[in-house]
């Protein structure tokens, strides 16, 4: 197993779980890959270096299945979206709740998320895996939703999320509070299939809330390692991996550049030219705080929420997404923030608080967005920089030097639009598999895409026990 991220792990267990000897190879000191936890900022403020908010990763069926001893946070409201005018939308575990502050169009709201929510059970394995999706689990979706309605969800799914929100909802608040969710695509929002990760977003929101474990995000690759070492197997950290080891099974926990990297000339000339082609979405301006007090919300109930969406409306979270992709720094970009440590008094000194943040930006910028950032975060809790104690601010080249799949600080594993959301890293009906007997890559550039879920390890893994006849 190279990399021991999520994925990697998820993969490496279910490997020994059929009686393979596993050996997982890790670079860095420590293992976790996107989901690392460190004092970035002063001692005893502990942040998460990558994901903080991990919406699949209790709606994930394969850490259901291995049951992990952690401890789910769930604050009182998933998200929540500030106005300029003091009032801000929340996302509400009850979907009724969050569909009776959008006034005129909380009815639309109820029409397009109340068939998906009824569904999840049906929708989980099409989403999440593993893929590709039996014939079954196919026809099942369809009957719950019938002819009409499943041709609703999947024109919604595949929509574009401005267009969509424009077409769906009267007010600014409604098509704001969409669109932020949306964002999370890291796509333009007049691009297909960007309405979909907001359909999903939300839908997780209502059926499963968007949770995070305590103590941070470190507690599922430990929780993952535990497992594996009490089936036998084996973790190497500082342990960096130049080509491909030889063993009757390699998953490769690695972005397409890497997976060229360690294969060499080994790996046939049209797949690698396939692997060349692979395209990576904008990358991430990420800060950490360590806080005097909580954020001073102009808004109350950003207080209730994990996640705070800072954009406004519409057309202007639009014009940052679009900035990205062109390679423009938008002067007021679409921040994504966590506040954990209203919730779990683990990660700070008592009293003291976290907060986590980022931005969008053109993959590989070298550009300090910490002035543009903290003004979003002012402009809806004014009186935030007065109670920074100390922050630490890390470039797309500081993220991609601390996990090499972050290729240019994407942590998308890719950009996700229509070419390769499914397809990926290449177009073949088993995407896990490589020309490569025995090779098979299963990093977030494979489906069902980026996430703390380990999904695509799992399902890397099932295809290498199925072509082993196991």
């Amino acid at each position: 197993m190279i990399g021991s991220g999520p994925n990697g792990l998820a993969g490496a267990i279910t490997l020994a779980q059929a009686g393979f000897e596993v050996e997982v190879h890790e670079a860095e000191e420590t293992i976790g890959g996107g989901a690392r936890t460190q004092e970035l900022t002063l001692p005893g403020f502990r942040h998460d270096t990558c994901s903080a908010i991990h919406p699949l990763g209790e709606a994930s069926p394969v850490f259901r299945r291995l049951g992990l001893p952690i401890e789910w946070i769930h604050p009182p409201a998933a998200a929540a979206h500030p106005f300029d005018d003091g009032t801000a939308i929340t996302l509400e575990r009850d979907l009724g709740a969050t569909a009776s502050q959008l006034g005129g169009d909380g009815s639309a709201y109820r029409r397009l998320f109340g068939p998906l929510v009824e569904a999840w059970r049906q929708i989980e394995p099409v989403l999440v895996g593993p893929y590709p999706p039996s014939r079954r689990t196919l026809y099942e979706l369809a009957a719950t939703l019938g002819p009409v309605g499943l041709a609703r969800a999947a024109a919604a799914s595949l929509a574009a999320g401005r267009p969509l929100a424009e077409s769906q909802f009267a007010s600014t608040h409604a098509r704001g509070f969409f669109g932020g969710h949306a964002a999370h695509s890291m796509l333009p929002l007049e691009r297909r299939p960007s309405a979909g990760f907001g359909l999903t977003l939300i839908v997780l929101g209502h059926v499963v809330g968007w949770g995070f474990p305590r103590g941070g995000a470190q507690a599922i690759p430990d929780a993952l390692a535990e497992r594996l070492r009490s089936l036998g197997g084996e973790i190497r950290t500082s342990s960096p991996v130049d080509e491909l080891p030889r063993a009757d099974i390699v998953l490769a926990d690695v972005a397409p550049r890497e997976l060229l990297r360690l294969g060499g000339d080994l790996l046939p000339a049209r797949y690698a030219a396939a692997l060349r082609r692979f395209r990576h979405g904008p990358g991430a301006f990420k800060l950490d705080w360590a806080l005097n007090a909580p954020i001073p919300w102009r808004a109350d109930v950003c207080r209730r929420a994990g996640t705070v969406h800072l954009g406004g409306t519409l057309a202007e979270i639009a014009s940052s997404e679009w900035d990205a992709w062109r390679g423009a720094h938008s002067a007021r970009p679409f921040v994504l923030l966590a506040q954990n440590s209203v919730f779990d008094g683990t990660r700070a000194p008592p009293g003291k608080h976290t907060a986590w943040a980022y931005c969008h930006v053109p993959n590989g910028s070298t550009t300090d967005m910490t002035e543009a950032v903290e003004a979003q975060v002012e402009r809806f809790a004014p009186g935030f920089r007065d109670l920074v104690l100390a922050r630490s601010a890390m470039f797309p080249a500081d993220l991609e030097a601390r996990n090499r799949n972050l290729v240019g600080g994407d942590v998308g594993g890719g950009a996700n639009d229509l070419a390769q959301l499914l397809l990926r890293p290449v177009r073949r009906p088993i995407p896990y598999r490589t020309p490569l007997r025995g090779v098979y890559v299963c990093s977030s550039s494979t489906p069902p895409g980026a996430g703390v879920h380990g999904m695509s390890g799992y399902a890397a893994a099932r295809v290498a026990l199925k072509d082993r006849g196991r």
